[in-house]
């Protein structure tokens, strides 16, 4: 925890400001199919959910990227990491995003909605040239199929639970609805064992 809010001591009040008003201007206005979520306890701490584009292997999915600005916010690029679990050539498996615009194509005025933009095209246009993951860089490029029934298949299993967080808690017309849902749940539990042990023979 320490380090977490040392970061905030290490920016300048003038750009914890700014990204205060950034991240007040994401909520009010967000960008099509992606919602942020502020940490007030520490405003370097950026997490936000994007939805996976029509599309693409990623549809349906509800994936949480975090962005961690460094101290030398806006001047070097913010660290963006998926917590979600997916199959993508610039996903590492810890994580973390490779994309130019986090690296050598940064510049200081580009902000954090043009990150999370950045992070959702990279999900419509993967980069096999720059791939962290190499098993999937390889399939985009030879077995595009493949790839994207990987890619499918990851999103069902593990970006499907934040969506029901959408809806806050079960209280309300939502619990009733629930109760009839048990047999279904039971059923897309058998199908995700499936899933899960395919995914085991890949």
């Amino acid at each position: 925890m320490s380090s977490m809010s040392n970061n905030v001591e290490n920016l300048s009040p003038q750009v914890i400001r700014g990204v205060v008003r950034e991240m007040q201007d994401l909520v009010t206005n967000p960008p099509e199919g992606i919602k942020v979520q502020i940490n007030d306890e520490d405003v370097t701490d950026i997490q936000a959910f994007i939805e996976g584009p029509a599309g693409t292997p990623y549809t349906g999915g509800l994936f949480k990227v975090k962005l961690t600005l460094g101290k030398d916010f806006p001047q070097t690029p913010p660290k963006a990491f998926f917590f979600t679990k997916i199959f993508h050539p610039n996903v590492a498996a810890n994580g973390e995003i490779c994309v130019n615009t986090l690296k050598k194509d940064w510049k200081p005025d580009l902000g954090i909605k043009h990150v999370l933009l950045t992070i959702k095209c990279l999900l419509i246009v993967p980069n096999a040239e720059s791939a962290l993951n190499e098993e999937a860089g390889k399939l985009l490029l030879e077995h595009y199929d493949d790839y994207s029934q990987r890619a499918k298949m990851m999103t069902e299993i593990h970006a499907q639970q934040q969506k029901l967080s959408k809806c806050g808690t079960s209280e309300g017309p939502m619990a009733k609805k629930h109760a009839g849902d048990k047999k279904l749940t039971a059923e897309k539990k058998k199908l995700m064992k499936d899933k899960k042990r395919t995914l085991k023979r890949l």
